[in-house]
């Protein structure tokens, strides 16, 4: 599996009711938690003050990132992303031999 650094951002369309806004941040947040048990998703982060979050995602690459695992969030139809392919540094810590 391949890690991928994606940063997204939420834009609610005008006039969606807030009800349903409401459903789709609750399942959102079900469905990140599945996510995270099946090793998808490694890391979530928002910037301080900021609607939008950067997190580490897993996929075997970037069309299974973005339809099977990213698109089965329901708030990705509202969704920008900017997705980078990351790969480990020589340097990194974590690294493992």
């Amino acid at each position: 599996m391949k890690d991928y650094l994606v940063e997204m951002t939420t834009t609610v369309p005008e006039g969606t009711d807030p009800a349903e806004v409401d459903r789709r941040r609750a399942a959102e947040s079900v469905r990140a938690k599945e996510l995270a048990a099946q090793q998808r998703l490694f890391r979530l982060w928002r910037p301080v003050g900021e609607r939008r979050s950067i997190g580490v995602w897993r996929a075997e690459d970037e069309t299974e990132l973005r339809e099977e695992v990213l698109g089965s969030l329901p708030l990705w139809p509202w969704m920008t992303a900017v997705i980078t392919p990351l790969e480990s540094h020589p340097n990194d810590p974590g690294r493992t031999a």
